[in-house]
């Protein structure tokens, strides 16, 4: 039997402006990406990383992995392992201070990119508020920033074997560690959020579908779509449930899938094909249990 040891999810959150890029002028941009003829805002990696790992240290109380300046770059310190922080256990390293040590990333996040186009909206706005306290001043100076309200969809995935394991430190953490480290993330990005210019903007899931696989594929990675009408949103039930029937080894997407929702977000959740569906709160919690049985049968 091939273990289903790699954990995949698809998450839908709805929020606004979250990722500016350079800006021109005094117009600040979104960063856009175009597909399919049109425009679409949004998250970088790197920036959802930054959010996650923040939140690791303020929910579980990871700290921030030291780093340092020896070798000419910003990069993680030579000591650092992931014995002791569990940021690099999670998105790897590399040091190149006295060899060169590179672990790769063991979960892999996604582009957090917008389900809805980007019309070019903008916010037209001064700073009269601190302009009038100068006596006599003339001016405010304005400034233009990019809107975009929209659902956003982003998969995570990792092979559950990796955590905790360093060859090149020759460390191997206690199964224990690693299905809390696990459990830690998932509870993260069950409720995170982003400070973006001077508001938090919440990331928790409005949907999300995966699960423990045999193949360590982000089988819904560019599945995710949607349709409005003028009273419901929906997702594309079709684009779903042919990825749900896709078979991998012994078993197919579905039967190894499960699906949590916010209900009332969306009026079709009956129409995909997956037995296993969960308010939120149940979908992490027989996450969890998964990882638990995951770790207690590891040798």
């Amino acid at each position: 039997m091939i273990a289903q040891k790699y954990l995949h999810l698809a998450v839908i959150f709805k929020a606004s402006n979250l990722n500016y890029g350079e800006g021109v002028g005094n117009i600040l941009t979104l960063k856009k990406v175009t597909t399919e003829g049109k425009n679409y805002s949004y998250i970088s990696r790197q920036a959802l990383r930054y959010d996650v790992v923040r939140m690791l240290n303020e929910l579980c109380g990871y700290r921030l992995t030291d780093v340092d300046r020896q070798a000419g770059v910003i990069q993680f310190a030579e000591h650092a392992t992931i014995k002791d922080f569990p940021e690099i256990d999670f998105f790897g390293y590399m040091k190149t201070t006295t060899s060169n040590k590179i672990r790769k990333a063991v979960v892999r996040l996604t582009d957090a990119v917008s389900l809805e186009p980007f019309y070019n909206e903008l916010e037209f706005a001064t700073n009269k508020g601190l302009a009038d306290r100068i006596p006599n001043n003339v001016g405010n100076d304005i400034f233009q920033a990019e809107i975009h309200r929209s659902y956003y969809c982003y998969t995570l995935t990792c092979n559950l074997e990796e955590i905790g394991v360093d060859p090149i430190y020759e460390i191997v953490l206690d199964n224990t560690e690693r299905s809390n480290r696990v459990k830690c993330l998932l509870n993260v990005i069950k409720l995170l959020n982003r400070d973006i210019r001077g508001k938090r903007e919440n990331l928790s899931p409005l949907f999300v579908i995966g699960g423990l696989y045999d193949v360590g594929n982000p089988f819904f990675y560019n599945r995710i779509k949607l349709s409005f009408t003028k009273d419901k949103i929906m997702l594309n039930e079709k684009l779903i449930n042919s990825t749900l029937a896709i078979k991998t080894f012994e078993n197919t997407v579905g039967q190894q899938s499960m699906l949590g929702y916010i209900d009332g977000e969306f009026s079709n959740i009956d129409d995909i094909d997956i037995k296993d569906k969960f308010p939120i709160e149940d979908f992490f919690t027989k996450l969890n249990e998964k990882i638990d049985n995951f770790y207690n049968g590891l040798k």
